[in-house]
């Protein structure tokens, strides 16, 4: 009976770390609403959720992008950098009109993103090191093209930042609609199945002849081009652009995100799915920490919290 009961808890330990690993991030979300509709007055309320969801959108959008890049077991760092960028950029091109500016920044956004990529599969420097680079470039040019905040007149961003389809804002359905975009190139290309396959292993990759070093910029270029989105939108609600600190310390929000949705830092899987809720997770316990008024730094401390619980959680999850 002993040796018996021995050999059961080890195999309980691992299926309770299994469902960890695979629903943690969703019992999370489950129970801080729990939480919060028995102790946080007007939770329940429609202007909330709506608040929270407009705030984690450009979270999630980021967060999205960094999901492919750690899928190839790479990282972005300079994706709040990014989105200080398309702020700069679109309050300078804005009196072109709204369209003409969307497509400068995103010019300059793939341009970052290509740097990235271009260091990375080309010249072979280690992804964070490269990334960290473009954060600290990327953030001074922003500076330079724009010193300080600027307020932004025009009714098209106010539009893009304040307008709502039956109730529901443009901020939430673009990061829906790219959530399930990316899914699906994720699950059903062959795009997708080339970035897992270098996730999970680069030199297997490389003698089955995938195209290595065209996946991976593109996966950099993708991943800028979401944060120009977020940044965009970021500075449509505020209606004003702020390269100061629009995108502080997004690329480890956006992170935290990724990890704490079960996407491995060592590459090879992508959870979509996850990558939002882990998005909507950092957000509910951010709010919730404020809604009490507690200081910042205890939300500093608990996002570290969960951070440490989800490496945890994913000790000995493998590649695919």
């Amino acid at each position: 009976m002993a040796e018996a009961a021995l050999r059961t808890a080890p195999l309980d330990k691992a299926r309770a770390l299994q469902w960890l690993q695979k629903y943690g991030v969703y019992a999370g979300v489950a129970l801080l609403l729990v939480v919060n509709i028995a102790i946080t007055p007007h939770f329940l309320s429609a202007e909330n959720f709506r608040t929270q969801a407009v705030q984690v959108a450009p979270v999630i959008i980021v967060a999205l992008g960094m999901a492919l890049v750690i899928g190839t077991e790479g990282v972005d760092l300079s994706v709040g950098a990014v989105m200080a960028l398309a702020a700069s950029v679109t309050a300078l091109y804005l009196g072109y009109g709204l369209v003409p500016a969307l497509l400068v920044v995103a010019v300059f956004a793939a341009a970052v993103g290509l740097a990235n990529g271009a260091l990375v599969a080309l010249v072979g420097v280690q992804p964070i090191v490269a990334t960290l680079a473009l954060m600290v470039g990327g953030r001074g040019v922003a500076l330079v093209l724009l010193p300080q905040l600027q307020d932004l007149r025009n009714p098209q961003l106010a539009s893009l930042g304040s307008g709502d389809v039956l109730g529901i804002p443009y901020l939430i359905l673009i990061a829906a609609g790219l959530a399930l975009l990316v899914a699906f190139v994720v699950r059903r290309t062959t795009f997708g199945r080339q970035l897992l396959a270098i996730g999970d292993s680069r030199p297997a990759a490389q003698l089955a002849g995938l195209p290595v070093r065209r996946v991976l910029i593109l996966v950099y270029v993708i991943c800028a081009l979401l944060a120009a989105v977020a940044g965009v939108l970021a500075t449509a609600r505020l209606q004003a652009s702020d390269p100061t600190s629009l995108g502080n310390l997004m690329e480890l929000s956006a992170i935290t995100a990724v990890v704490v949705g079960g996407t491995p830092l060592t590459g090879g899987r992508v959870n979509i799915a996850g990558t939002v809720a882990g998005a909507v997770l950092i957000q509910l316990l951010t709010a919730t920490l404020i809604k009490h008024d507690l200081p910042p730094s205890w939300t500093q401390i608990a996002q570290a919290v969960v951070i440490v619980a989800a490496v945890y959680a994913a000790r000995g999850r493998g590649k695919r």
